[in-house]
């Protein structure tokens, strides 16, 4: 039987096993609601506040200023649609900016805003990913009020200058959100030293159950709450808590700010292991920062190869990872990242993302080099598009370094 290699971290994580014990208390016994005053339910409180504890320790904030989400969407949509119609905003403050590579729940938030009146920019990057700085600053104007950039994209694991854009953003008066969803367990986040406003993460992306998230949120900003209702999470978030799913993801995140640094320097080995192997594959380049980059995140494109096909084929050898194409989704775009970065759609659509966690091992990765490398010579074999490569034709050149 071949091995099966979970390579999609980014995507989804599994429940470790630290974090299913700590749930498991919430799943079974500890089933109060934690606004009853009862005792079974001052528990469930005090096991919130707990978990709220560890995230605010970890971003170096007040625990006040973590607000539990259903996700990273979710809280995304809480920051940027909450500020705007929270009415505390001056009149003419109807602008925001934010960045071509965003996930789609900032993406289509904005897009959103935008067919209800407000004004959106949306600022380029360079081939690496990076936000232009001064195309960033240049966007600014006084009728700007928020600025929302990813921390690290969720395809090609470039980490963004929070710092700096935190600091072009306060020079002129503007709010600064991160959807941190891809980096939140995986690199440090000071929202103080960095100057962050409000940030957005995921549970599922850091080995916590799926439906649990959270928004930091700067005291001193007044949101308006999506959901209205019984006036939970200090009115910002009604609805019943998910307790079991909220100390979960305080158990994450408790682990990966006491790991951080063993676990991460692991996962950047394989990354790296992993990235020397698939770069021996002719014709085949790295996406995104090649230092600046998330640990565990190895994106490549692959010419004259479909990206779907390549997952698929993968799959069928018990390899779970990704493509940026969007071809599985019905749309015959390339990924709007790798678009951004300059790639033409060609090149794009060969995509192919690879995302380890602490829970692979060097047999993974050296399984993974060996099975992509099979499956890339398999397709390029029933390719006529490879034939013509070969025999001389052009080359499309989309990398001098590589």
């Amino acid at each position: 039987m071949e091995r099966v290699v979970y390579s999609d971290n980014a995507a989804t994580t599994p429940i470790s096993k630290n974090v299913y014990n700590a749930m498991l208390p919430y799943l079974t016994t500890g089933y109060g609601n934690p606004s009853s005053l009862y005792k079974l339910g001052r528990d469930e409180k005090k096991a919130m506040d707990e978990a709220r504890g560890h995230l605010a320790k970890f971003f170096n904030c007040d625990p006040n200023e973590i607000y539990f989400t259903s996700g990273g969407s979710e809280a995304d949509n809480l920051a940027i649609k909450g500020l705007f119609f929270s009415g505390k905003l001056p009149k003419n403050k109807r602008h925001i900016i934010t960045s071509t590579i965003e996930h789609h729940a900032v993406l289509y938030t904005c897009e959103f805003m935008q067919k209800i009146g407000y004004d959106v920019t949306f600022v380029g990057v360079d081939e690496q990913g990076h936000i232009k700085l001064d195309e960033l600053e240049n966007a600014i104007t006084e009728d700007t009020a928020l600025v929302s950039i990813m921390a690290a994209n969720n395809e090609i694991g470039t980490i963004q200058d929070l710092k700096a854009i935190s600091d072009i953003c306060h020079k002129h008066g503007v709010l600064f959100h991160t959807d941190a969803v891809q980096a939140v367990g995986h690199m440090r986040i000071d929202v103080k030293e960095m100057g962050i406003d409000m940030l957005s993460l995921s549970g599922h992306k850091l080995h916590a159950p799926k439906g649990t998230g959270a928004l930091y949120c700067r005291k001193g900003i007044k949101l308006e709450p999506l959901i209205h209702g019984g006036g939970q999470e200090r009115g910002l978030r009604s609805g019943t808590e998910n307790v079991a799913g909220i100390v979960g993801l305080g158990e994450a995140i408790r682990y990966a700010d006491e790991n951080m640094e063993k676990n991460m320097a692991y996962v950047k080995g394989l990354r790296d292991r992993l990235i020397e192997g698939v770069l021996k594959i002719p014709y085949t380049h790295l996406t995104g920062d090649p230092v600046n980059r998330l640990p565990g995140t190895a994106s490549f494109v692959i010419e004259c190869i479909e990206g779907e096909s390549l997952v698929l084929r993968l799959d069928l050898a018990g390899i779970a990872c990704s493509t940026g194409s969007a071809c599985s989704t019905g749309s015959l775009d390339p990924s709007h990242v790798l678009m951004a970065i300059g790639l033409p759609h060609e090149i794009a659509h060969g995509s192919l993302r690879v995302t380890l966690s602490e829970q692979n091992t060097e047999e993974d990765v050296d399984y993974l080099i060996e099975k992509i490398t099979y499956v890339v010579k398999t397709l390029r074999d029933m390719s006529p598009v490879w034939d013509e490569m070969i025999s001389g034709q052009p080359m499309l050149k989309m990398f001098d370094n590589k």
